[in-house]
Parts: structure tokens; C-alpha cells; sequence
């Protein structure tokens, strides 16, 4: 097949390319730069030139393409509403692009902020929840009455040795002040997968996801943050401290939220479904202790 990529150069969506490439597909992926461009070129991907803002791209390469694969999202988080509001404006216009055509698209989103209980698949992601504005599921999942294929496929914190997702900025921030932290015990938890499951998952989608459905890459249920900060701490050298509720949002700012969060995640029917396994060997923990 013929699929059209956005974020083909990204973190996740160079790992799906490649998947896709030995599976013999053709890819088309979406570039907004010329540099992006001679990465896909030189990894044997057709490229079409374009953003997310540019929606006439966005529809000429739905056009274009047997299916569609959109995990670009950017994650700029001072500029998070805007960007959310785009992205479902992008949706929007693939979609439209695939109305009638029973063509799949498969669109990236977060799992469900339910603090404090194990989220699964059968759980709806309402706009808005706790604070969250991205909407790409919901989107998503509006198309799947106009003659598109709507899979979804929601995401944990992705990690390999490069970014380890939230943990990355928790990286910088223990780097900056020279101590690394965690809230109260600690013991909130964050769902994580490695880049190449992640990865791995699209394609098992792409040959058997169910129109609608909602499929769960979660490698590890959920990692506890006191587990994430004292990983940081040893691979910076630098000391790991508790803080109160009171002290937190002082010292961690904008990732106060970040750090508090409690969103365990099960991917129980995605792996029964499409018998999907985690393979890859390296956990979230020692991904940060390895980092490069």
C-alpha cells in the first residue's frame, strides 16, 4: 500500500517509516522542510512538502495514499491550545479527503487522565478532561460516520536512549537546579513504551485494526515517578529529594501538573487483539540511566 505519513521524521513516525519500508509499503511522508525532505528521500520515502497549517497538503496526500498514519503533533506546551486547535483542524481536512473512501486512518492521541485508575481501550476520552485540550480522538472518531476506517492508537510516555517523554523535561529541569524531585512518596505512575513497540503497533493496525477501535501502546502499566526522578538522579550525579504538596508547584513550575500525574495504563485488549507484545528489552528506567 501507498500510506501517507505526517511526522514522518519525528520521534515516532521515522520508526514507523522504516517499519512500514521493510513491510514493502510505499511511503509518502509529509515535509515542511527541505531538510526533512532529503531525510525521507535518503530512507526511501516519497515526500510530499508541507505543514500541519498547510491543509491543501494534508488533503493532496490523503488524496494520494491507499491510507493515512498522522502522529505530527507539536509540543510546544506555551503554546498547547493553539496547537491542539490545528491539530484537529488537520484531522478535519484528511478526513475530508477520505470521506466515502473506506481508506484507514489511523491518528495519534493520549490516553485517558483518569488520576489515580488503570485507564483501558473501553474508556471514552472526553474534550477538556482534566484540563487536557487536545482533541485528536475525538476528531478522529467523528470521521468513522463519513466512510473512513478511524483506528486510534493512544500513547504513554515513548522512550528509548535519546527522549524518555516527560521524564526528558523532569531531565533538564533536576539538571538546571541541580536536584532531582518528586512529589510526596512518589508513588504516582506514568504508563511508558519503547519507540520501536510503539512503532510496531501502527503496522499491526494497519493490517488488522477495527474501524473505530481504540488500541492502547503501553509497555509498562505505570512507572512510579520516585522510580523515574532517582534514575535521574544517578545519571546526573545529582541529589533526590521529596517535596511537599505546598512546595511543589514552586519548584517545578509549569511541570507541576507533569509531575503530580497518577494515569496508570492497561493495554490488555490490544494485546489480545492484535497480538501485540512489547519486545524490546530496555524499560523507561534504564533508558534514563543510559541516556546519551
Amino acid at each position: 500500500m501507498r500510506i501517507f505519513l505526517t511526522g514522518a521524521t519525528g520521534f515516532i513516525g521515522s520508526a514507523i517509516a522504516a517499519n512500514l519500508l521493510n513491510d514493502k509499503h510505499q511511503v509518502l511522508g509529509l515535509a515542511r522542510s527541505d531538510t526533512s525532505a532529503e531525510v525521507l528521500r535518503q530512507a526511501g520515502c516519497d515526500v510530499l512538502q508541507g505543514d500541519l497549517h498547510d491543509l491543501e497538503s494534508l488533503r493532496r496526500g490523503a488524496e494520494q495514499a491507499d491510507a493515512v498514519i498522522h502522529t505530527a503533533f507539536d509540543h510546544d506546551f506555551s503554546r498547547m491550545a493553539d496547537n491542539c486547535e490545528m491539530d484537529r483542524i488537520a484531522i478535519e481536512a484528511m478526513g475530508s479527503a477520505l470521506a466515502g473512501s473506506n481508506k484507514r486512518f489511523i491518528v495519534t492521541s493520549g490516553l485517558p487522565p483518569l488520576m489515580g485508575q488503570v485507564s483501558t481501550e473501553t474508556d471514552s476520552l472526553p474534550a477538556g478532561a482534566h484540563g487536557m485540550p487536545r482533541v485528536s480522538e475525538q476528531a478522529a472518531m467523528v470521521l468513522t460516520d463519513s466512510g473512513v476506517r478511524v483506528s486510534v492508537i493512544r500513547m504513554p510516555q515513548v522512550h528509548d536512549q535519546n527522549r524518555q517523554g516527560f521524564a526528558s523535561y523532569l531531565m533538564d529541569h533536576a539538571r538546571k537546579h541541580g536536584v532531582s524531585a518528586y512529589v510526596g512518596d512518589g508513588q504516582n505512575r506514568w504508563p511508558a513504551v519503547h519507540r520501536l513497540d510503539a512503532a510496531r503497533l501502527y503496522s499491526l493496525v494497519l493490517d488488522n485494526g477495527a474501524r473505530g477501535e481504540r488500541y492502547h501502546a503501553v509497555g509498562e502499566e505505570g512507572v512510579a515517578v520516585r522510580d523515574v526522578v532517582e534514575a535521574i538522579g544517578k545519571r546526573l550525579n545529582v541529589p533526590v529529594t521529596s517535596l511537599s504538596e505546598e512546595d511543589s508547584a514552586g519548584h517545578f513550575g509549569w511541570l507541576d501538573r507533569i509531575a503530580r500525574m497518577d494515569v496508570p495504563a492497561s493495554s490488555a485488549l490490544t494485546r489480545q487483539t492484535l497480538q501485540w507484545q512489547p519486545l524490546q528489552k530496555a524499560d523507561l528506567v534504564q533508558d534514563i540511566l543510559e541516556s546519551v
